[in-house]
This record gives structure tokens, sequence and C-alpha cells, in this order.
């Protein structure tokens, strides 16, 4: 069994705005297919509307014409003026509908690739997680698609704009006036090359902006939610400086982006123009080879030509930015899944629960050279209750895990009703567990919410039957809104008994073949412990039940015991067989329990 680990795609663009990257970015564009007919209408409407646009500066440069009774068109200044306000009314529709188009688009779109990205995060395996920090993939979620979002609903149309008026204003110039538009032609070249320079920069520093963000957003996630930590050791004042540090990082970062330099080199190279281009026109004015009116209809053109120039360099910045931002999408998007398709199972419960595992080998990624398994074999079969004891780093969690497939054994075999686990579809196969750990963090929803996830589509009447066996349904029916009350975050307005017994009574709904404990007492006051124990001995009858325990006075009536030590089995049998080796690993564990609760 091949071991699954987190690998990045390895095709990424790194570099500058190429064939390749639009490649890739490509696929995140593909999720406004579904909206194409949106973006066709709204790239039509974009077109029209920047060719009205265009109409103004020919009014303008006629109006004085007239003015001056050297004008071509059979209209006089008011009828102009009506003509303006027309055209003005036209263009604020086409403006409206346009507008409306793009945010379909952006909306439904950044909609699906959010549920993308959700979906792939919560299909991956263990792995992934382990080697990702929770802080850098919420920001991947939520800045890194926010600045696709940009480019969706403002950018690409705004640059596809400036395309336009640009491409369009040349024409209409290189016909009016060839001269004056060779002159202004003259300063694309430096712009051009200036614009491609910037771009590749600016990209670049987006992507480390981006990795700077999600290292803050890390910080206060992890600071967040180890608050009782932060403010019982005092270190509110530490936790500061580093939130600090890290947030002049990005600002720093930030700051070298290098837009204010872009547009000061674009607008002096523009300004310089247009400033040399009404000089000339000044002088054919005087000559009289052109009107005042042409003159003006110029001016305004090369002025719109280069706030279109100077639009697209910043825009174009702006699309390299979300490249960078897309990359980090991308990178989870095309991420091996463990889960190829997420539906709710079938709960077709046909296992028996006859668990083998035979000389299993693992040892985490991180640390190869150590053992954590080192030929474990043993035998469980249905319907009985076994625990696994022995030292801290015996490896009884790491059984656990490889039994849920959270990770894969490196040699050897763990079988279900005699076939390999790695042979049945994982849903289906982790719909047939359920766990009880140590801690039990709750959704921060209503009591019913948090039962439910064990069977989202029980009745009211299972609930509070499930509720009852798991001895919860006193505690519960005394809040005033039931099984509506509300857990808070974590379950943190619940009592560590109260939660645990949550979490059995959702595993008692979810009936399932083979119960997994995992410490699931041992933090508990006596009283608790035994309202939790009462409801754990209800909840194992009848099923394969595989028990962690540090305290042994809570598995002296299962069926068998499997003390590790190692990485293997070092010993097994009932509690009365295995208390009764003088010098073996259980005595000696329960001695020094023993020792310890008269200390």
């Amino acid at each position: 069994m091949a071991r699954r680990r987190f690998d990045k795609r390895p095709d990424m663009p790194k570099g500058s705005l190429n064939r390749e990257s639009l490649q890739q970015a490509a696929y995140i564009f593909g999720y406004i297919r579904p909206y194409l007919g949106y973006f066709i209408a709204g790239l039509v409407l974009l077109f029209v509307g920047s060719l009205v646009f265009m109409i103004f500066p020919y009014l303008i440069g006629q109006m004085v014409d007239i003015a001056q009774d050297k004008s071509d068109l059979n209209l006089d200044l008011k009828q102009v003026g009506l003509v303006l306000i027309g055209i003005l009314v036209f263009q604020g529709l086409i403006s409206y509908a346009r507008v409306l188009c793009f945010a379909h688009v952006s909306e439904k779109g950044l909609t699906d690739i959010r549920k993308a990205v959700f979906s792939r995060l919560i299909s991956l395996s263990i792995y992934f997680f382990e080697e990702n920090r929770v802080g850098d993939l919420i920001s991947r979620v939520t800045a890194d698609v926010e600045k696709l979002y940009s480019v969706f609903s403002v950018t690409l149309a705004e640059f596809l704009r400036q395309v336009t008026i640009l491409v369009v204003g040349i024409l209409l110039l290189g016909i009016t006036t060839p001269r004056l538009a060779l002159i202004m032609l003259g300063t694309f070249p430096v712009i051009v090359i200036g614009a491609v320079f910037f771009g590749r920069y600016v990209r670049r520093l987006s992507r480390a902006r981006q990795d700077q963000l999600a290292e803050t957003n890390t910080i206060l996630s992890e600071v967040l939610q180890s608050i009782d930590s932060v403010k019982a050791f005092a270190n509110e004042w530490y936790e500061q400086l580093r939130y600090g540090k890290s947030i002049s990082e990005v600002v720093s970062v930030s700051l070298r982006f290098a837009r204010a330099i872009f547009a000061v080199f674009i607008i002096t190279i523009l300004f310089g123009t247009l400033f040399f281009i009404i000089w000339q026109g000044a002088i054919m004015v005087a000559n009289g080879s052109m009107t005042a009116g042409t003159l003006i209809a110029f001016v305004t053109y090369t002025m719109i030509i280069g706030g279109a120039i100077a639009g697209l360099g910043n825009f174009y910045t702006q699309i390299l930015s979300a490249l960078g931002a897309s990359q980090r999408v991308r990178e989870l998007l095309f991420t091996e899944p463990e889960i190829e398709q997420i539906v709710q199972p079938p709960r077709v419960q046909s296992l028996t629960g006859d668990i083998v595992i035979e000389n299993v080998h693992y040892s985490y990624s991180s640390r190869p050279e150590y053992k954590v398994l080192d030929g474990l074999s043993l035998r469980i079969d249905n319907g009985q209750k076994v625990a696994l004891v022995g030292a801290s780093g015996a490896g009884k969690s790491t059984v656990i895990q490889l039994l849920l497939r959270f990770y894969e054994v490196d040699e050897g075999n763990i079988l279900l009703d005699d076939k390999p686990i790695n042979s049945y579809d994982m849903l289906n196969y982790r719909s047939d567990f359920a766990i009880v750990p140590q801690e039990v963090i709750l959704f921060g929803g209503s009591i019913r919410e948090n039962i439910l996830y064990g069977k989202p589509d029980a009745t009211e009447a299972e609930i509070i039957e499930a509720a009852k066996k798991a001895n919860a349904w006193d505690f519960i029916s005394g809040f005033p809104e039931g099984l509506d009350t509300i857990v808070g975050e974590r379950g943190i307005k619940l009592s560590g008994g109260q939660r645990q017994r949550i979490a059995i009574a959702r595993a008692i709904l979810r009936d399932p073949v083979i119960l997994l404990l995992d410490e699931a007492t041992s933090s508990l006051d006596s009283e608790s412990e035994k309202q939790v124990q009462s409801a754990l001995d209800r909840l194992m009858e009848n099923r394969t039940s595989i028990i962690i325990a540090h305290r042994l006075s809570t598995i002296r009536e299962v069926d068998q015991i499997f003390v590790l030590d190692n990485g293997k089995v070092a010993e097994s049998g009932t509690h009365a067989s295995l208390s009764a080796i003088p010098d073996g690993l259980y005595n000696h564990l329960s001695k020094l329990q023993l020792q310890s609760a008269y200390e």
C-alpha cells in the first residue's frame, strides 16, 4: 500500500504573463463558462458603450467649429446639445446593463470557485493538513479568491474597455489627423516596454504579498484558537509583537509593488507628449491646415487614449496580481484528493466488523527513521470489546488513525472482513465507523445539529432516543431551548462531561459497525466519568469496539487487552490473565496507576 503524500503541481508558472501562465489561468476562467451568455452580452455592451463614448470628443470639436461657422454638420448648437443628452442617456442604460451582466458572471463564478476550493480542501488527506497551516488555507479561500473576484467583476471588463477605446481612438486619429497621430504613436514602444518590465516585477511581489498575508492570517488563527494558553501565560504582548512584525512585512512587500513609480513613468511620458502635440496642433491651426474644433477633438481623443494607456498599465498589474493569487488557488484545486467525489454515503451496513492487522509497519513522514509501529499483528473478532494500552508513544492512537485510513501503512496489511481496507470506497468505509475522542470539539451550532452530525436525516424521536441512551437528555431537557441550545464555538458553553455525552449521542445515532473510543473518559471528574461510562457501555453493546485507555480501571470488563510496546503487541489477554503475570508489562502499568492514586 503506497503512502499518499501531498505534492504541488510541478508546472505552475512563476514568471511573467506568458503562454503557460495564461493556459493555467484559463482553468480558473473556466468557472465562468456556465455563465458565458451573460459574459458575451457584457462584452457586446462593453464594445457598444465604448464606441458610443468615442462620439463625445467628435461632437465637442464640432460644437467649437459650429460656433465659428466652420463645421460640416448641418446642425446648430441646440441640436448638438440634444444629441449629446440622448447619447448620455443611452450610454447610461448600456453601462447599467453591462454592470449587471458582469456582476452576474463574477458573483456566480466566484461562488462556484469557493465551492470547488472548499470541496477540494475537505477531500484532501490528513497528510495535506499536516504540511499546510490552517491560516494559510483560510487565506487562499478568502483573500486569494477575493482577488479573483475583482478581476471577474471590474478589472477584466475595464481592461477590455480600455483596449477598445485605445484601438478605436487611434483609428479615428489616424483617419482625421494622421500627422499628429504619428507623433503620439511614437511614445508607444517606451510605454509597452515599461509595462512589461514592471508587470513581471509586480506579479512576483503580488505572490510574495499573498504568501505573507497568509502567514499573518495563520498567526491570527493560532492565537484565537489558543487564546486560553495565551492569557494563561500572560503572553498578549508577545503575540502582539509577533502579529505586528508579520503585518509590517505585508506592508513592506505591498510598498514595493511599484505601482506609484509605474504611474509616474506613464503620466510623465503621456503629458510630455500631450503638450508637444498641442504645440504642433496650435501651429497647424495658425497656418489654416486644421480647424480649432478638430484640434480640440484631437486633444480630447489623445487625453482619452492616454487615460486608456495609463488604465491598461494599472489593470495589467492587477491582472498579474490576480494571476499570482490564482496560482495559489490552483495549487489547491490541482492537489490529488483522497476522496474523488463527495456524496452522502448510503447507510447500507454490510460489514461484520472482523479486523485483522498483519505485520504492520508505520513511521511518520516527518521522522521516517522512527518506527511508530514495527511489525504489529493482532486480531479483533466481530462484536468484541478490546482495549489497547501501553505507554505514551507506543502506537495506540496510530492504530486508530490507520483503521480510519487517515494514513496508509508502510508495510503489512489491515483487513476488514477478510478484505484489505484500501479496497473499500473511502466514504462508504468510514460511514461504518464512529469515534468518541478524548477531547470533544463540537461545531458552533445547536445541540440538535451536533447530534445530527452522526445521521443528518434522523428524526426527532431518534435524536431524543440517542440523547437518552447517552445520559444526555436530562441536562438537554433542562435547558430553556432544549435541543436548540447553542453550544458556542467548539462547544465552549458546555462542560467537558456534557460535550462527551453529546459526542456519544452522535455515535449512538450513527449506529456504527465499529466503535473507536480514544481516552473517552480520561479528562472527566468522577461523577461525569460515571455518567459517560454508563453511556459508553450501552453504546458498545453488540458492536466491535476498540478502546484506548490510560485508566486501566475502565477496561476490566473488555474481552481482550492488547499491550503495545515499541510498536508491537507485547502481551494480550483479559484483565485477570494479564494481572496474573508477575513481571508483565500490564501488571507493571497497573501497579504504577495504583501507586499514583494513593499518592
